[in-house]
């Protein structure tokens, strides 16, 4: 706890290696880049951290097939970042993507499908959106007791 300057000090002195010696496409770099933007998040630091999570989609999306795990996790970022930052038409486009993915790639009662579930269910509960809200939480919930 409290070592998130001296975290981003070390995963930006690796993001310059790697930057060094890898294409500017290379996946190794979204690593790095995905790195950087979990510490701005953990600080609060929204607008940074989906700066940092839009070049690890841009190396992703020309990597990866459309359906790659890896990329459910960054569109979960990036939609996680919209949320904080009150943007939920926004958040729920990306977790709805991220939920996507995830239902056609994992397992019925993965986890990070769980989490999927309840983090879009979060977004409709601020937008006002019960109903769907509970849709969302409920399913998560089901899905969990498998």
């Amino acid at each position: 706890m409290g070592k998130h300057p001296e975290a981003l000090s070390f995963h930006e002195k690796a993001l310059e290696i790697r930057q060094q010696s890898l294409s500017s496409n290379h996946s190794d770099l979204a690593t790095s880049y995905s790195n950087i933007g979990s510490v701005h998040y953990s600080m609060g630091n929204y607008p940074k951290a989906l700066l940092f999570y839009e070049k690890v989609l841009e190396i992703q999306q020309q990597s990866f097939l459309d359906n790659h795990p890896d990329l459910a996790t960054t569109y979960n970022n990036i939609g996680s970042v919209h949320k904080y930052m009150g943007n939920y038409p926004e958040a729920l486009s990306f977790l709805e993507k991220a939920l996507e993915i995830r239902q056609r790639s994992l397992p019925p009662n993965h986890p990070c499908l769980i989490a999927s579930c309840g983090n879009i269910g979060v977004v409709h509960d601020s937008m006002g959106n019960y109903p769907k809200a509970r849709t969302f939480y409920e399913h998560a919930i089901r899905m969990g007791e498998r």
